[in-house]
């Protein structure tokens, strides 16, 4: 490589989310167990839906094994979550598991003359970068719809109140809209005179 002209990632090594495959033989067969706590650095899912929060850490068990393409990455990723109930909007917390798997090409492979840029993950500089394939996991893992309970009853539509929290019975009386200006002029009207107040 010339002077003065370096991979990111070989600048970042001590990035934990790259993994360096000397640590792996090349021979296919071998494999490495890989046990780390990935710190998320941005957050990531739908703000104010459900997130994995910008300093919280990802559990990766990953195992790593020497194939002819290339590393072979398997294994799960685990986050802690939060975000507001998509019913009632009370705040929930719980924890996404995702598993991977993913081959991350050797240079010059025929997988990796082969194939599209965007269609195989690559090994560049001897690293492989584990956090696009664990974010982008997570991220299509979280819950579209979350729930603070499966059987939550969410709002009256009346109040805007936890229907957990109102008496059985609650309730808000709807008028037909036909009749609304009679009901209206009704209350207006006094009850011991006439619909403009004045005696006959």
């Amino acid at each position: 490589m010339p002077e003065g002209k370096s991979s990111p990632q070989r600048a970042d090594a001590r990035n934990p989310w790259l993994f360096d495959t000397h640590e792996l033989s090349r021979r296919p067969g071998s494999s490495h167990q890989l046990r780390r706590d990935l710190p998320v650095e941005s957050t990531l899912g739908v703000p104010d839906v459900v997130e994995v929060e910008e300093g919280t850490t990802v559990a990766a068990d990953l195992l790593l094994e020497s194939v002819v393409e290339g590393v072979l990455v398997s294994g799960t990723a685990t986050a802690a979550t939060r975000g507001h109930c998509s019913r009632c909007l009370d705040p929930v917390s719980g924890e996404t598991e995702v598993s991977v798997t993913e081959l991350f090409a050797y240079p010059d492979s025929t997988t990796d003359e082969t194939a599209d840029e965007d269609e195989v993950s690559r090994i560049v500089d001897d690293y492989i970068d584990l956090e696009p394939l664990v974010r982008d996991a997570l991220v299509l893992a979280l819950p579209l719809v979350p729930l603070c309970s499966d059987d939550c009853e969410g709002l009256c539509s009346g109040c805007g109140a936890k229907w957990a929290d109102l008496e059985p019975g609650h309730g808000h009386e709807t008028i037909d809209p036909r009749w609304a200006a009679l009901v209206q002029r009704l209350e207006e009207t006094p009850g011991d005179g006439t619909a403009d107040g004045s005696d006959r």
